[in-house]
């Protein structure tokens, strides 16, 4: 009879312990979420030609899955924290849905060109390196945001500050 009880026990923790492993699937919002990782680097060079760039990475999740498009519509919108106006967006590739559970996550990293200096009040063009320019630096960041197949828009995130070297 103890053996039996024994068996039982065993055979009842070991079930136990089988569906603890089971994977639940994850369990996300249907907006998309982001979240800043990280930039390559604190510092630009100003340009009008873009001749140096910042990778920012972020990670997302998106509870329904429906993250890119099919067509060369934009997904990833950037804004100019300095003055609000809007850089060029970018796309993410269509990511097909995955079977019942379609919530996702990952990792996307862009490469954002660098910027002008702005030089507000002062009546000098933005990118001046002329030596007439008011100030050899300025600081700029970046708002970042998503954009589902649904139309939903994820939060926004912030990266660290750039510090733009606006002349030698």
């Amino acid at each position: 009879m103890q053996k039996t009880t024994f068996r039982i026990t065993l055979l009842c923790l070991t079930g136990l312990a089988i569906l603890s492993y089971c994977v639940q699937p994850p369990d996300y919002p249907d907006e998309p979420v982001i979240e800043f990782k990280n930039q390559s680097k604190n510092q630009m060079f100003q340009s009008k030609f873009g001749q140096d760039s910042v990778t920012i990475t972020f990670t997302f999740t998106d509870g329904d899955g429906d993250l890119g498009f099919t067509d060369d519509q934009e997904s990833i919108f950037i804004i100019d924290g300095r003055d609000s106006f809007a850089k060029p967006s970018y796309r993410i590739p269509y990511i097909e849905q995955q079977g019942a559970g379609n919530g996702i996550s990952g990792e996307i990293s862009i490469v954002v060109p660098t910027t002008c200096c702005i030089y507000p009040g002062t009546g000098i063009p933005p990118c001046d390196t002329s030596a007439s320019a008011p100030r050899m630096r300025d600081t700029v960041f970046y708002y970042l945001q998503i954009k589902d197949r649904a139309g939903h828009l994820s939060n926004q995130i912030q990266t660290d500050p750039i510090t733009l070297i606006c002349r030698k």
